[in-house]
Protein backbone atom coordinates (compact mmCIF):
# COMPACT_ATOMS: atom_id res chain seq x y z
CA UNK A 1 0.00 0.00 0.00
CA UNK A 2 1.21 3.70 -0.83
CA UNK A 3 0.11 7.05 -0.31
CA UNK A 4 -1.12 10.04 -2.51
CA UNK A 5 2.12 11.10 -3.02
CA UNK A 6 3.84 8.06 -3.84
CA UNK A 7 1.08 8.14 -6.04
CA UNK A 8 1.34 10.97 -7.54
CA UNK A 9 5.13 10.64 -8.22
CA UNK A 10 4.66 7.71 -9.98
CA UNK A 11 1.84 9.68 -12.26
CA UNK A 12 4.88 12.14 -13.06
CA UNK A 13 6.61 9.61 -14.81
CA UNK A 14 4.39 8.86 -17.22
CA UNK A 15 5.26 9.53 -21.06
CA UNK A 16 2.64 12.66 -22.49
CA UNK A 17 0.16 11.43 -24.53
CA UNK A 18 -2.57 13.49 -23.28
CA UNK A 19 -4.12 16.00 -25.53
CA UNK A 20 -6.74 19.12 -23.93
CA UNK A 21 -7.70 21.31 -26.24
CA UNK A 22 -5.63 21.00 -29.43
CA UNK A 23 -2.56 20.77 -27.12
CA UNK A 24 -0.23 18.01 -26.22
CA UNK A 25 -0.25 18.67 -22.19
CA UNK A 26 1.12 17.54 -19.38
CA UNK A 27 -0.21 15.16 -16.82
CA UNK A 28 -0.11 17.64 -13.73
CA UNK A 29 -1.89 20.52 -15.92
CA UNK A 30 -4.06 22.48 -13.93
CA UNK A 31 -7.17 21.27 -15.29
CA UNK A 32 -6.38 17.69 -14.08
CA UNK A 33 -5.52 18.47 -10.76
CA UNK A 34 -8.83 18.41 -8.88
CA UNK A 35 -8.89 14.57 -10.82
CA UNK A 36 -6.23 13.37 -9.45
CA UNK A 37 -6.33 15.05 -6.01
CA UNK A 38 -9.59 12.45 -5.47
CA UNK A 39 -7.16 9.63 -7.09
CA UNK A 40 -4.64 10.28 -4.01
CA UNK A 41 -7.05 10.56 -1.49
CA UNK A 42 -8.10 7.12 -2.21
CA UNK A 43 -4.52 6.22 -1.25
CA UNK A 44 -4.53 8.38 1.80
CA UNK A 45 -8.17 7.53 2.99
CA UNK A 46 -6.86 3.66 3.67
CA UNK A 47 -4.55 5.09 6.64
CA UNK A 48 -6.48 7.44 7.93
CA UNK A 49 -7.96 6.02 11.14
CA UNK A 50 -11.23 7.86 11.25
CA UNK A 51 -12.49 5.07 8.52
CA UNK A 52 -11.46 2.40 10.65
CA UNK A 53 -9.45 0.32 8.68
CA UNK A 54 -13.21 0.09 5.63
CA UNK A 55 -10.13 0.68 2.82
CA UNK A 56 -7.89 -2.03 3.47
CA UNK A 57 -8.85 -6.02 2.89
CA UNK A 58 -6.53 -8.89 2.89
CA UNK A 59 -5.44 -10.44 -0.65
CA UNK A 60 -6.87 -13.90 -1.60
CA UNK A 61 -3.75 -14.47 -3.84
CA UNK A 62 -0.81 -13.58 -1.19
CA UNK A 63 -2.54 -12.54 2.18
CA UNK A 64 -1.31 -9.65 2.18
CA UNK A 65 -3.12 -6.34 3.76
CA UNK A 66 -3.94 -4.35 0.41
CA UNK A 67 -6.26 -0.97 -0.92
CA UNK A 68 -9.57 -2.32 -1.30
CA UNK A 69 -9.72 -0.82 -4.19
CA UNK A 70 -7.35 -3.49 -5.63
CA UNK A 71 -9.20 -6.31 -3.62
CA UNK A 72 -11.16 -8.98 -6.11
CA UNK A 73 -14.40 -9.58 -3.29
CA UNK A 74 -14.30 -13.14 -2.18
CA UNK A 75 -17.61 -13.14 0.07
CA UNK A 76 -20.90 -11.42 1.11
CA UNK A 77 -18.59 -8.68 3.91
CA UNK A 78 -16.38 -7.82 0.91
CA UNK A 79 -18.92 -6.40 -1.08
CA UNK A 80 -20.35 -4.64 1.65
CA UNK A 81 -17.51 -3.08 2.88
CA UNK A 82 -16.73 -1.85 -0.80
CA UNK A 83 -19.79 -0.25 -1.06
CA UNK A 84 -19.64 1.24 2.18
CA UNK A 85 -16.01 2.62 1.43
CA UNK A 86 -17.29 4.00 -1.89
CA UNK A 87 -19.71 5.71 -0.30
CA UNK A 88 -18.03 7.38 3.07
CA UNK A 89 -15.48 8.44 0.48
CA UNK A 90 -17.39 9.96 -2.32
CA UNK A 91 -19.12 11.93 0.53
CA UNK A 92 -15.79 13.39 1.57
CA UNK A 93 -14.93 14.52 -2.26
CA UNK A 94 -18.49 15.52 -2.95
CA UNK A 95 -18.84 13.23 -5.89
CA UNK A 96 -17.04 10.48 -7.83
CA UNK A 97 -14.30 8.59 -6.69
CA UNK A 98 -13.21 7.20 -9.85
CA UNK A 99 -11.33 4.11 -8.74
CA UNK A 100 -14.15 2.00 -8.20
CA UNK A 101 -14.47 1.45 -12.20
CA UNK A 102 -10.72 -0.25 -12.76
CA UNK A 103 -11.02 -2.73 -10.11
CA UNK A 104 -15.23 -3.72 -10.92
CA UNK A 105 -13.47 -4.36 -14.62
CA UNK A 106 -10.40 -6.53 -12.88
CA UNK A 107 -13.42 -8.82 -10.92
CA UNK A 108 -15.08 -9.39 -13.95
CA UNK A 109 -12.06 -10.48 -15.48
CA UNK A 110 -11.25 -12.92 -12.25
CA UNK A 111 -14.77 -14.72 -13.60
CA UNK A 112 -14.46 -14.66 -16.90
CA UNK A 113 -10.73 -15.60 -17.56
CA UNK A 114 -11.04 -18.27 -15.76
CA UNK A 115 -14.28 -19.73 -16.90
CA UNK A 116 -11.86 -19.41 -20.61
CA UNK A 117 -9.31 -21.38 -18.86
CA UNK A 118 -11.98 -24.08 -17.89
CA UNK A 119 -13.26 -24.42 -20.95
CA UNK A 120 -10.73 -24.01 -23.60
CA UNK A 121 -7.33 -24.91 -22.13
CA UNK A 122 -6.45 -20.89 -22.46
CA UNK A 123 -3.90 -19.48 -19.97
CA UNK A 124 -5.57 -15.90 -19.46
CA UNK A 125 -6.26 -16.45 -15.74
CA UNK A 126 -2.71 -17.09 -15.24
CA UNK A 127 -2.26 -13.84 -17.19
CA UNK A 128 -4.23 -12.15 -14.53
CA UNK A 129 -3.73 -13.82 -11.54
CA UNK A 130 0.16 -12.25 -12.38
CA UNK A 131 -1.26 -9.11 -13.24
CA UNK A 132 -3.62 -8.84 -10.05
CA UNK A 133 -0.38 -9.86 -7.66
CA UNK A 134 1.61 -6.80 -9.18
CA UNK A 135 -1.97 -4.75 -9.31
CA UNK A 136 -2.07 -5.38 -5.23
CA UNK A 137 1.84 -5.31 -4.40
CA UNK A 138 2.41 -1.83 -6.26
CA UNK A 139 -1.42 -0.44 -5.11
CA UNK A 140 -1.90 0.34 -9.19
CA UNK A 141 -4.69 2.99 -9.91
CA UNK A 142 -6.40 1.58 -12.59
CA UNK A 143 -9.06 2.51 -15.24
CA UNK A 144 -11.89 0.82 -17.70
CA UNK A 145 -11.98 1.41 -20.74
CA UNK A 146 -15.19 -0.35 -21.92
CA UNK A 147 -17.56 1.66 -24.40
CA UNK A 148 -16.82 1.90 -27.61
CA UNK A 149 -17.52 4.47 -30.49
CA UNK A 150 -20.42 2.11 -31.95
CA UNK A 151 -20.63 4.01 -35.09
CA UNK A 152 -24.13 3.70 -36.62
CA UNK A 153 -26.17 2.01 -33.41
CA UNK A 154 -28.47 -0.56 -34.90
CA UNK A 155 -24.99 -2.19 -36.69
CA UNK A 156 -23.27 -5.12 -35.12
CA UNK A 157 -19.05 -4.84 -35.20
CA UNK A 158 -18.81 -7.13 -37.66
CA UNK A 159 -21.31 -5.04 -39.99
CA UNK A 160 -19.63 -1.42 -39.93
CA UNK A 161 -18.46 0.37 -42.54
CA UNK A 162 -15.33 0.67 -40.68
CA UNK A 163 -14.77 -2.22 -38.09
CA UNK A 164 -12.61 0.08 -35.63
CA UNK A 165 -15.77 1.64 -34.46
CA UNK A 166 -15.57 -1.03 -32.02
CA UNK A 167 -11.91 -2.10 -30.80
CA UNK A 168 -10.73 -5.05 -32.29
CA UNK A 169 -7.44 -7.55 -33.00
CA UNK A 170 -6.21 -6.21 -36.75
CA UNK A 171 -3.45 -8.97 -35.53
CA UNK A 172 -1.77 -12.01 -34.22
CA UNK A 173 1.59 -12.64 -33.48
CA UNK A 174 3.70 -15.33 -31.58
CA UNK A 175 4.76 -12.42 -29.28
CA UNK A 176 0.91 -10.74 -28.54
CA UNK A 177 -1.63 -9.07 -30.70
CA UNK A 178 -2.07 -5.80 -32.58
CA UNK A 179 -5.21 -3.89 -31.61
CA UNK A 180 -7.14 -1.05 -33.37
CA UNK A 181 -10.16 1.39 -32.00
CA UNK A 182 -11.05 3.97 -29.44
CA UNK A 183 -12.55 3.90 -25.76
CA UNK A 184 -15.29 6.78 -25.09
CA UNK A 185 -16.64 8.09 -22.24
CA UNK A 186 -13.47 6.52 -20.52
CA UNK A 187 -13.45 8.30 -17.38
CA UNK A 188 -9.63 9.05 -15.38
CA UNK A 189 -7.79 7.40 -18.25
CA UNK A 190 -5.15 10.25 -17.19
CA UNK A 191 -4.21 9.85 -14.24
CA UNK A 192 -3.59 6.30 -14.24
CA UNK A 193 -0.96 3.51 -14.25
CA UNK A 194 -3.66 0.65 -15.89
CA UNK A 195 -6.01 0.99 -18.83
CA UNK A 196 -8.38 -2.08 -18.38
CA UNK A 197 -9.81 -2.73 -21.92
CA UNK A 198 -12.97 -5.20 -21.78
CA UNK A 199 -15.81 -5.61 -24.42
CA UNK A 200 -18.49 -3.46 -24.55
CA UNK A 201 -21.66 -5.87 -25.28
CA UNK A 202 -22.11 -9.61 -26.42
CA UNK A 203 -20.36 -10.95 -29.70
CA UNK A 204 -21.74 -12.93 -32.42
CA UNK A 205 -19.74 -15.96 -33.40
CA UNK A 206 -18.32 -14.14 -36.50
CA UNK A 207 -17.02 -11.21 -34.07
CA UNK A 208 -13.74 -13.06 -32.82
CA UNK A 209 -11.62 -9.94 -33.51
CA UNK A 210 -13.93 -7.88 -31.12
CA UNK A 211 -14.12 -10.29 -28.15
CA UNK A 212 -11.19 -8.81 -26.52
CA UNK A 213 -9.89 -8.29 -22.93
CA UNK A 214 -6.53 -6.55 -21.89
CA UNK A 215 -4.69 -4.19 -19.70
CA UNK A 216 -1.68 -1.66 -20.79
CA UNK A 217 0.08 1.47 -18.70
CA UNK A 218 -1.56 4.49 -19.60
CA UNK A 219 1.19 5.79 -21.18
CA UNK A 220 1.80 2.84 -23.34
CA UNK A 221 3.20 2.69 -27.04
CA UNK A 222 0.23 3.92 -29.80
CA UNK A 223 -2.36 5.36 -26.98
CA UNK A 224 -3.58 8.62 -27.43
CA UNK A 225 -5.82 9.88 -24.89
CA UNK A 226 -7.96 12.93 -25.92
CA UNK A 227 -9.11 14.50 -22.92
CA UNK A 228 -12.00 16.98 -21.68
CA UNK A 229 -11.67 17.57 -17.15
CA UNK A 230 -14.33 19.23 -15.33
CA UNK A 231 -14.12 20.70 -12.16
CA UNK A 232 -15.73 23.22 -9.57
CA UNK A 233 -14.66 27.30 -10.17
CA UNK A 234 -12.40 27.86 -8.57
CA UNK A 235 -12.08 30.37 -5.68
CA UNK A 236 -9.94 33.29 -4.86
CA UNK A 237 -10.55 34.23 -1.24
CA UNK A 238 -13.67 31.73 -0.04
CA UNK A 239 -11.92 28.57 0.06
CA UNK A 240 -13.09 25.33 0.37
CA UNK A 241 -12.65 21.23 -0.11
CA UNK A 242 -15.42 21.14 -2.70
CA UNK A 243 -13.32 23.45 -5.36
CA UNK A 244 -10.23 20.96 -4.83
CA UNK A 245 -11.63 18.04 -6.88
CA UNK A 246 -12.45 16.94 -10.71
CA UNK A 247 -12.61 14.56 -12.77
CA UNK A 248 -11.87 13.79 -16.24
CA UNK A 249 -13.37 11.81 -19.38
CA UNK A 250 -11.62 10.71 -22.84
CA UNK A 251 -12.00 9.52 -25.91
CA UNK A 252 -8.95 7.03 -25.57
CA UNK A 253 -7.60 5.56 -29.20
CA UNK A 254 -5.30 2.90 -29.61
CA UNK A 255 -3.36 3.22 -33.07
CA UNK A 256 -2.12 -0.03 -34.01
CA UNK A 257 -1.60 -1.34 -30.60
CA UNK A 258 0.74 -4.17 -29.62
CA UNK A 259 -0.57 -5.76 -26.55
CA UNK A 260 1.94 -8.92 -24.79
CA UNK A 261 0.41 -12.24 -24.89
CA UNK A 262 0.53 -12.20 -21.17
CA UNK A 263 -1.40 -9.13 -20.68
CA UNK A 264 -4.76 -10.96 -22.74
CA UNK A 265 -7.42 -11.67 -20.47
CA UNK A 266 -9.88 -12.75 -23.58
CA UNK A 267 -9.43 -13.03 -27.28
CA UNK A 268 -11.46 -14.75 -29.39
CA UNK A 269 -13.97 -16.45 -27.10
CA UNK A 270 -16.96 -14.64 -28.52
CA UNK A 271 -19.76 -16.54 -26.07
CA UNK A 272 -17.82 -15.21 -22.92
CA UNK A 273 -17.24 -11.49 -24.16
CA UNK A 274 -21.21 -10.23 -23.82
CA UNK A 275 -20.66 -11.95 -19.77
CA UNK A 276 -17.71 -9.71 -19.47
CA UNK A 277 -19.55 -6.96 -20.37
CA UNK A 278 -22.00 -7.66 -18.26
CA UNK A 279 -20.02 -8.39 -14.95
CA UNK A 280 -18.30 -5.38 -15.09
CA UNK A 281 -21.91 -3.69 -15.36
CA UNK A 282 -23.08 -5.79 -12.51
CA UNK A 283 -19.89 -4.61 -10.58
CA UNK A 284 -20.44 -1.18 -11.64
CA UNK A 285 -23.68 -0.71 -10.74
CA UNK A 286 -22.91 -2.18 -6.93
CA UNK A 287 -20.44 0.53 -6.79
CA UNK A 288 -23.08 2.87 -7.54
CA UNK A 289 -25.25 1.83 -4.69
CA UNK A 290 -22.75 3.39 -2.34
CA UNK A 291 -21.59 6.44 -4.70
CA UNK A 292 -24.96 7.80 -5.75
CA UNK A 293 -26.29 7.15 -2.12
CA UNK A 294 -23.11 9.56 -1.59
CA UNK A 295 -24.54 12.34 -3.98
CA UNK A 296 -28.20 12.11 -2.97
CA UNK A 297 -27.56 12.55 0.35
CA UNK A 298 -25.12 15.52 -0.54
CA UNK A 299 -27.86 16.99 -2.41
CA UNK A 300 -30.58 16.32 -0.13
CA UNK A 301 -27.59 17.74 2.61
CA UNK A 302 -27.84 20.78 0.76
CA UNK A 303 -31.46 21.37 -0.08
CA UNK A 304 -32.07 21.16 4.11
CA UNK A 305 -29.17 23.71 4.25
CA UNK A 306 -30.45 26.03 1.84
CA UNK A 307 -33.67 25.40 3.65
CA UNK A 308 -32.64 26.45 6.72
CA UNK A 309 -30.79 29.57 5.61
CA UNK A 310 -33.85 30.57 3.94
CA UNK A 311 -35.64 30.30 6.74
CA UNK A 312 -38.27 27.90 5.71
CA UNK A 313 -36.94 24.57 7.38
CA UNK A 314 -40.04 24.49 9.44
CA UNK A 315 -42.49 24.57 6.31
CA UNK A 316 -44.25 20.95 5.89
CA UNK A 317 -44.04 20.79 2.01
CA UNK A 318 -40.39 21.29 2.79
CA UNK A 319 -40.19 18.80 5.22
CA UNK A 320 -41.93 16.34 3.00
CA UNK A 321 -39.77 17.29 0.32
CA UNK A 322 -36.62 16.20 2.57
CA UNK A 323 -38.53 12.89 3.62
CA UNK A 324 -38.98 11.80 -0.41
CA UNK A 325 -35.23 12.75 -0.67
CA UNK A 326 -33.48 10.98 2.21
CA UNK A 327 -35.63 7.31 1.27
CA UNK A 328 -34.44 7.26 -1.94
CA UNK A 329 -30.86 7.56 -0.41
CA UNK A 330 -31.53 5.01 1.88
CA UNK A 331 -33.28 2.73 -0.65
CA UNK A 332 -30.08 3.11 -3.00
CA UNK A 333 -27.93 2.25 -0.50
CA UNK A 334 -30.69 -0.73 0.52
CA UNK A 335 -30.35 -2.14 -2.77
CA UNK A 336 -26.54 -2.16 -2.72
CA UNK A 337 -26.89 -4.10 0.85
CA UNK A 338 -29.70 -6.66 -0.46
CA UNK A 339 -27.29 -7.11 -3.82
CA UNK A 340 -24.56 -8.35 -1.42
CA UNK A 341 -26.57 -10.09 0.79
CA UNK A 342 -28.01 -12.38 -1.88
CA UNK A 343 -24.84 -12.91 -3.91
CA UNK A 344 -23.29 -16.02 -4.88
CA UNK A 345 -19.95 -17.46 -5.60
CA UNK A 346 -18.54 -18.05 -9.01
CA UNK A 347 -16.29 -21.10 -9.74
CA UNK A 348 -13.38 -19.04 -9.58
CA UNK A 349 -14.10 -17.73 -6.14
CA UNK A 350 -15.09 -14.31 -6.72
CA UNK A 351 -18.42 -13.12 -5.37
CA UNK A 352 -21.37 -11.93 -7.63
CA UNK A 353 -23.87 -9.70 -6.10
CA UNK A 354 -27.29 -9.93 -7.15
CA UNK A 355 -28.05 -8.80 -10.54
CA UNK A 356 -31.58 -7.53 -9.67
CA UNK A 357 -30.68 -5.66 -6.77
CA UNK A 358 -28.03 -3.94 -8.11
CA UNK A 359 -29.83 -2.85 -11.20
CA UNK A 360 -33.02 -1.73 -8.87
CA UNK A 361 -30.90 0.52 -6.85
CA UNK A 362 -28.75 2.06 -9.97
CA UNK A 363 -32.65 2.71 -11.94
CA UNK A 364 -33.71 4.22 -8.61
CA UNK A 365 -31.05 6.92 -8.58
CA UNK A 366 -30.52 7.80 -12.35
CA UNK A 367 -34.77 8.10 -11.87
CA UNK A 368 -34.52 10.00 -9.24
CA UNK A 369 -31.43 12.50 -9.52
CA UNK A 370 -33.13 15.46 -11.67
CA UNK A 371 -35.93 15.77 -9.07
CA UNK A 372 -32.95 16.20 -6.24
CA UNK A 373 -31.66 18.94 -8.09
CA UNK A 374 -35.14 20.44 -8.54
CA UNK A 375 -35.34 19.93 -4.87
CA UNK A 376 -32.40 21.85 -4.63
CA UNK A 377 -32.84 24.55 -6.75
CA UNK A 378 -36.52 25.43 -5.62
CA UNK A 379 -35.71 25.65 -2.42
CA UNK A 380 -32.25 27.41 -2.80
CA UNK A 381 -34.09 30.21 -4.97
CA UNK A 382 -33.11 32.16 -7.92
CA UNK A 383 -29.71 33.67 -6.25
CA UNK A 384 -28.35 29.92 -7.18
CA UNK A 385 -28.03 31.29 -10.44
CA UNK A 386 -27.77 34.81 -10.18
CA UNK A 387 -25.12 35.08 -7.35
CA UNK A 388 -22.64 38.03 -7.29
CA UNK A 389 -19.36 36.79 -8.23
CA UNK A 390 -17.07 36.40 -5.39
CA UNK A 391 -14.97 39.58 -5.97
CA UNK A 392 -17.55 41.57 -5.81
CA UNK A 393 -17.94 40.61 -2.07
CA UNK A 394 -14.37 41.78 -1.32
CA UNK A 395 -14.66 44.88 -3.07
CA UNK A 396 -14.26 47.70 -0.82
CA UNK A 397 -17.33 49.80 -2.30
CA UNK A 398 -19.87 46.37 -3.04
CA UNK A 399 -18.62 44.43 -0.40
CA UNK A 400 -20.46 46.31 2.62
CA UNK A 401 -23.97 46.38 0.21
CA UNK A 402 -23.63 42.38 -0.48
CA UNK A 403 -22.96 41.61 3.02
CA UNK A 404 -26.27 43.56 3.94
CA UNK A 405 -28.86 42.55 1.44
CA UNK A 406 -27.44 38.23 1.53
CA UNK A 407 -28.72 38.19 4.53
CA UNK A 408 -31.49 36.03 5.75
CA UNK A 409 -31.97 34.36 9.18
CA UNK A 410 -30.31 37.06 11.24
CA UNK A 411 -28.60 34.49 13.59
CA UNK A 412 -26.46 33.13 10.56
CA UNK A 413 -23.20 35.44 9.91
CA UNK A 414 -23.16 36.44 5.57
CA UNK A 415 -20.15 34.69 5.28
CA UNK A 416 -22.10 31.52 6.43
CA UNK A 417 -25.09 32.26 4.07
CA UNK A 418 -22.20 33.74 1.08
CA UNK A 419 -20.25 29.74 1.36
CA UNK A 420 -23.74 27.86 1.30
CA UNK A 421 -24.94 29.83 -2.03
CA UNK A 422 -22.07 29.95 -3.52
CA UNK A 423 -21.49 25.98 -3.50
CA UNK A 424 -24.93 25.88 -4.49
CA UNK A 425 -24.14 27.87 -7.57
CA UNK A 426 -21.14 25.73 -7.94
CA UNK A 427 -23.37 22.30 -7.46
CA UNK A 428 -25.71 23.51 -10.25
CA UNK A 429 -24.67 26.30 -12.15
CA UNK A 430 -21.89 26.16 -13.73
CA UNK A 431 -20.01 24.22 -16.07
CA UNK A 432 -18.90 21.78 -13.35
CA UNK A 433 -22.58 21.18 -12.34
CA UNK A 434 -24.61 21.26 -15.91
CA UNK A 435 -21.92 18.07 -16.32
CA UNK A 436 -22.88 16.49 -13.31
CA UNK A 437 -26.35 16.58 -14.07
CA UNK A 438 -25.60 14.17 -17.02
CA UNK A 439 -22.87 12.15 -15.59
CA UNK A 440 -25.10 11.03 -12.75
CA UNK A 441 -27.98 10.11 -15.31
CA UNK A 442 -26.12 8.68 -17.31
CA UNK A 443 -22.61 7.26 -15.44
CA UNK A 444 -22.64 3.26 -15.08
CA UNK A 445 -25.76 2.80 -17.54
CA UNK A 446 -28.64 5.17 -18.25
CA UNK A 447 -32.25 4.04 -16.42
CA UNK A 448 -33.44 2.65 -19.32
CA UNK A 449 -30.09 -0.03 -19.63
CA UNK A 450 -30.95 -1.32 -16.03
CA UNK A 451 -34.81 -1.77 -16.76
CA UNK A 452 -33.74 -3.95 -19.09
CA UNK A 453 -31.85 -5.55 -17.15
CA UNK A 454 -33.97 -6.01 -14.17
CA UNK A 455 -36.69 -7.38 -16.93
CA UNK A 456 -34.49 -9.85 -18.38
CA UNK A 457 -32.68 -10.95 -15.13
CA UNK A 458 -36.32 -11.55 -12.99
CA UNK A 459 -37.46 -14.69 -12.76
CA UNK A 460 -41.41 -13.93 -13.58
CA UNK A 461 -42.51 -17.52 -14.40
CA UNK A 462 -42.04 -17.94 -10.35
CA UNK A 463 -43.71 -14.63 -9.89
CA UNK A 464 -46.70 -15.95 -11.94
CA UNK A 465 -46.65 -19.29 -10.68
CA UNK A 466 -47.38 -17.35 -7.23
CA UNK A 467 -50.61 -15.74 -8.76
CA UNK A 468 -50.98 -19.26 -10.41
CA UNK A 469 -51.32 -20.82 -6.98
CA UNK A 470 -53.51 -18.06 -5.17
CA UNK A 471 -55.96 -18.44 -7.86
CA UNK A 472 -55.85 -22.84 -8.25
CA UNK A 473 -54.54 -22.72 -11.80
CA UNK A 474 -52.06 -25.12 -12.17
CA UNK A 475 -48.21 -24.64 -12.71
CA UNK A 476 -44.85 -26.49 -13.02
CA UNK A 477 -41.75 -25.03 -10.82
CA UNK A 478 -41.68 -23.89 -7.36
CA UNK A 479 -43.14 -20.76 -5.64
CA UNK A 480 -40.93 -21.04 -2.22
CA UNK A 481 -37.27 -20.09 -3.35
CA UNK A 482 -35.75 -16.49 -3.38
CA UNK A 483 -32.76 -17.50 -5.86
CA UNK A 484 -32.53 -16.04 -9.12
CA UNK A 485 -31.33 -18.06 -12.38
CA UNK A 486 -29.94 -16.30 -14.73
CA UNK A 487 -29.16 -17.39 -18.09
CA UNK A 488 -25.82 -15.07 -18.43
CA UNK A 489 -24.21 -16.20 -15.52
CA UNK A 490 -24.94 -19.96 -15.62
Amino acid sequence: MIKGDEYRARIAKLKPNVYMGGQLVDRFDPRLIGGINIMAATYDFAFDPEFQGIGVATSHLTGEKINRFCHIHQNMEDLLLKQKMTRLYCQEVGGCIQRCMGIDALNGISIVSYEADQNYGTIYYKNFKKFMERVQKEDLALNCAQTDVKGNRPWRPHEQKDPDLYLRVVEKRADGIIVNGAKAHNSCSVYVDEIVVIPTRSMTPEEKDWAVAFALPADWEGITIINVAYYPPQRRQLHCPYENFGISHSITVFDHVFVPWERVFLCGETELAGKLALLFALYHRHSYTGCKAALSEILTGATALAAEYNGIDRAQHVRHTLADMIQVVDLIFAAGVASAVYSKKAPSGTCIPDSNFCNAGRMLAGESIYGEYEALAAISGGLTATLPAEADFYNEKTKPFLEKYIMRVPEIPAEYQHRAFRLFQDMMASAWGGHKLIDALHGGGSPVIEKVAIYRDHDWERSKNIVKKLGGIPYTGSTKTFERKIPWLS
